[in-house]
């Protein structure tokens, strides 16, 4: 089973400016929320570990999550409200993020939680925003205890509009990377946190502190990927026509999850031997997952039978 730990919130769309305000649509949204869900249609039943308010929205977030095949058993119920935030597309329909929450339920989930995690899990995931404020120590505690028999994956998913401190997400870089078996970044989290870092130095730099897999999704630009065996490797860009990229890095995360999961490659010693064919396999089948959720509005990910139809 892969444990996706995080936030569960609700995108806040403006469908329309009216003549006093907007016309607004709320969906279920979230970093680990959508990734949950995303490894769930593309075959691999995973568990959510983050605060599920009791609230309405709260209990459309649960109710959507057990929809899918996302295993709630793990999730603490907290009484605080469901935390919302906006997406604002630009004329690429690339979103900014802004929170709107503080003292909500996906933050109320303290260490004593993480006994609810089942130790055997194949693999952890953590990343976004909950990994720089609370449940950041719960989630700190999770990643020590099963560092070493859970495969650690992180996304750092980078929200400066939500936590500006740029020093506390470098801060969590650094203590994840020794931790990180598979770590996924974008170009753009290394240009806010370093800038000057090119996405090839920064793969050296991850794999130098013990990532097993680091991979740089770089929009347009494709993917690069390394491992200490095999160097960095690239990929070019799958051509789309492109709606909004909401969700997008969540989907190319959970897709190269459920392939190496599907092909029995979902540890550490599989990662430390993989070979250049089956890396650019696994991040084809990524990169054609992320190309058909850009393809359509917000983080609508595919499921196993749509990406199979583009290889």
């Amino acid at each position: 089973m892969i444990v996706v730990c995080g936030e569960a919130l609700f995108d806040v769309f403006a469908d329309d400016e009216t003549g006093n305000g907007y016309a607004l649509s709320a969906k279920v949204g979230g970093s680990p929320f959508n990734l949950a869900i995303g490894l769930a249609r593309l075959g691999v039943p995973p568990a959510f570990f983050g605060g599920l308010s009791t609230d309405m929205f709260g209990r459309k977030l649960a109710a959507t999550l057990e929809r899918e095949g996302v295993d709630l058993g793990c999730s603490p119920r907290p009484a605080g409200a469901t935390a919302l935030v906006t997406v604002d597309l630009d004329a690429r329909g690339v979103p900014t993020y802004q929170l709107y929450g503080g003292s909500t339920a996906e933050r109320d989930v303290g260490t004593g939680d993480v006994a609810r995690v089942p130790e055997d899990a194949q693999a952890i995931h953590v990343g976004s925003y909950c990994m720089v404020v609370e449940p950041v120590a719960a989630l700190r505690a999770l990643v020590a205890r099963q560092q070493g028999r859970s495969l650690i994956a992180f996304d750092p998913n980078v929200r400066l509009t939500i936590e500006p401190d740029r020093n506390a997400w470098i801060r969590a870089v650094a203590w994840m990377l020794p931790r990180t078996d598979l770590l996924k970044i974008s170009d753009e989290d290394i240009a806010a946190l370093y800038p000057g870092t090119a996405p090839r130095e920064f793969i050296e730099i991850a794999l130098g502190a013990g990532v097993a897999l680091a991979v740089v999704t770089c929009g347009a630009e494709g993917v690069l990927a390394g491992t200490p065996a095999l160097g960095i490797v690239q990929l070019p860009a799958t051509p789309v026509d492109v709606v909004d990229t909401v969700g997008a890095g969540d989907t190319f995360q959970a897709a190269l999850l459920s392939w190496l999961s599907r092909h029995g490659l979902l540890t550490r010693a599989a990662l430390d031997a993989l070979d250049a064919r089956t890396l650019r396999a696994a991040l084809t089948f990524a990169s054609r997952a992320a190309a058909i959720t850009c393809s359509r509005r917000g983080a609508d990910l595919p499921r196993l039978a749509e990406v199979e139809a583009t290889l």
